[in-house]
């Protein structure tokens, strides 16, 4: 007697067609840590310092962390085909907090505290400015948490069990 696993074909490439639409919780992880971003970057052409291409002839990593729209735009695409898994997402949302943390609060930090709040004329709004950073950290690290727990439970970002 066969099961019905047998006669799947396990390198199917098939997409899977239902719809299914997004928990709003990771809706929000996802959603959240985009707007904070988009703010941070913002920010940097407003205080006018750690700017690249294409504001600027120099690449720099502002010119690199822009490849995260783009990236999250594929990623949720993935994710709406069924293509990615919540481990996906642990991880690119883990990496993406090691990377703010380090070009932004660590010992060897390209942009550190300093660079945001000291350009601006009024203190509170050098540190309103990096507290959108803080909030942007924690948010992608409180993301890649909740997909971590959606991972070892063996659910998908958009709520159905795997």
């Amino acid at each position: 007697m066969t099961s019905d696993m047998d006669t799947e074909d396990p390198l199917s490439n098939d997409v899977s067609t239902k719809e299914k639409s997004l928990t709003p919780l990771f809706y929000l992880f996802v959603v959240l840590p985009t707007v904070l971003g988009a703010a941070h970057h913002v920010d940097h052409i407003v205080r006018g310092n750690h700017v690249g291409w294409p504001l600027t002839p120099e690449v720099n990593p502002f010119t690199y962390s822009l490849a995260i729209y783009p990236l999250l735009a594929v990623s949720l695409y993935l994710t709406v085909t069924d293509r990615v898994d919540a481990g996906y997402w642990a991880a690119f949302l883990a990496l993406s907090a090691g990377m703010l943390a380090y070009f932004h609060v660590s010992p060897w930090a390209v942009e550190p505290p300093a660079d945001v709040i000291v350009p601006y004329e009024d203190p509170v709004v050098g540190y309103l400015a990096f507290g959108v950073l803080l909030a942007l950290i924690g948010s992608v690290v409180l993301g890649s948490a909740y997909a971590a727990v959606l991972w070892y439970r063996g659910q998908s970002p958009t709520g159905a069990s795997g």
